[in-house]
């Protein structure tokens, strides 16, 4: 008879020995194989092959927004993929759910934003941004605007031109053979990014890219006047402003996007994750109205940039269902009304934790710091936040830690479906984790 625990060895000595893992200490699954291996997800908890449940504080990767489980989403998976499962949209080529979810797109995005181009997610749809913006400039007989100007602790994706463009220095330290023609400015210095573009010479930057908030970066919201500078900026020196939503987009913040908050419109605008919860894999770049008829007008013979899954039937179908889901259930305004209390929570802990500093908010995404000296802002020696994780993975609550750049930080997105009580829950645990870590602490070590 195979048990529940036969079967979960045999799974880690698998797991340890045929997968390696995206962004994991390969070195930590060595040793103690997977931490959980999950089997279902049902609204905001996961459960795991041992029958362990968990909220989840991250949405997984930011992007289970309409939570887990939804037999509608599948649904509707199965009836496109029964009629049209796959097919192209190259040479022309195309489908009904990738025409409708362009059409959507462009009615809810920012400003002018008016064409999609689509892709398999993020990363891919960073890269294709520095890609037409580049082939645009190309296009405008200026052929020279080819550096991309991104923020310090921004993250862009792992794809070449997105790990150049991401400004976590660690991320471009893993490989040697960084894209050329990217240059970092400070996350939040408006006179930085002038001095950077008078440095390089504006006739040669294509492009300025921003996430509206930063995510994995460490959660960084912006200031107020911050984005309209920026905007400004670009507009002065003729440069595109690109903004990176894939995080943000889709209801994260409390707005369709991220950059509502700030009543800025880009001229090009990249998404994933929240346009599909996570149910398929799907992103896109949307470009203005302007750039879409330069394009037009400009371009001769083939767009030579195209992905096999751009404009997926399927994946499309699921975006389109995910988002009437987000409309019909007001899961955007939830995400509001909850992340205030998200906030509160996050304001008690920090009243009654001796260890916890800063603590922020926008919509329902957060982010809690850990500090030695709450006066000071001083940080420990060795980041407390990983440990705080590993406390709250044990008492039923996923999160992140965020280390990069003497951080320590821990970073929450849950999805936009949860209520009050299951805010309570996920305050509670952290609460719990956060003092079992603090009062492991030598008493010299914390003064």
């Amino acid at each position: 008879m195979v048990t529940v625990e036969n079967k979960y060895e045999q799974l880690t000595g698998l797991d340890q020995k045929h997968f390696l893992h995206p962004t994991t200490s390969i070195k930590q699954q060595q040793a103690t194989g997977p931490d959980f291996i999950f089997t279902e997800g049902k609204g905001v908890r996961l459960y795991d092959m041992k029958g362990r449940s968990a909220i989840d504080g991250l949405s997984s990767l930011w992007n289970v927004n309409i939570g887990h489980g939804r037999e509608e989403i599948a649904q509707t998976a199965y009836e496109q993929m029964k009629t049209l499962g796959y097919s192209s949209c190259f040479a022309t080529y195309s489908n009904e759910p990738a025409i409708r979810l362009a059409a959507k797109l462009a009615e809810i995005a920012p400003g002018d934003l008016s064409a999609t181009f689509f892709t398999s997610g993020g990363s891919e749809s960073n890269d294709t941004a520095y890609k037409l913006a580049r082939h645009y400039w190309i296009l405008k007989g200026q052929p020279e605007r080819k550096k991309i100007i991104s923020r310090s602790k921004s993250y862009h994706g792992v794809a070449m031109g997105a790990t150049s463009a991401t400004g976590l220095k660690p991320f471009r330290d893993f490989t040697n053979s960084n894209a050329p023609d990217f240059c970092y400015v400070d996350h939040f210095s408006r006179e930085a990014l002038r001095q950077t573009i008078e440095k390089e010479g504006p006739e040669t930057v294509a492009a300025f890219i921003a996430e509206p908030v930063q995510g994995a970066g460490g959660l960084h919201i912006a200031p107020e006047g911050f984005f309209a500078e920026i905007r400004s900026i670009c507009d002065e020196y003729g440069i595109l402003f690109i903004t990176d939503e894939v995080i943000t987009g889709f209801g994260r913040t409390g707005t369709y996007f991220g950059m509502d908050h700030y009543g800025v419109a880009p001229d090009m605008m990249c998404f994933a994750k929240g346009v599909t919860s996570g149910y398929a894999q799907l992103g896109g770049v949307m470009i203005s109205e302007k750039m879409h008829k330069d394009f037009i007008q400009l371009s001769e013979g083939t767009l030579l940039h195209g992905y096999t899954y751009s404009g997926h039937p399927m994946a499309c179908a699921v975006a389109l269902k995910n988002l009437e889901i987000l409309e019909r259930e007001n899961l955007i305004q939830n995400a509001r009304v909850m992340g205030e209390e998200l906030l509160k929570g996050f304001q008690r802990i920090q009243s009654e934790r001796g260890i916890v500093g800063n603590v922020r908010a926008l919509g329902l995404m957060g982010a809690v710091e850990i500090v030695k000296n709450k006066e000071t802002n001083e940080r420990f020696a060795e980041p407390l936040a990983p440990k705080i994780v590993g406390e709250a993975a044990r008492r039923g609550l996923i999160c992140r830690s965020v280390v990069f750049d003497g951080q320590d930080t821990l970073v929450f997105a849950p999805p936009l479906i949860i209520n009050q009580e299951e805010i309570n829950e996920l305050i509670s645990i952290l609460n719990d984790a956060i003092e079992a870590v603090e009062t492991g602490i030598p008493v010299a070590a914390a003064q």
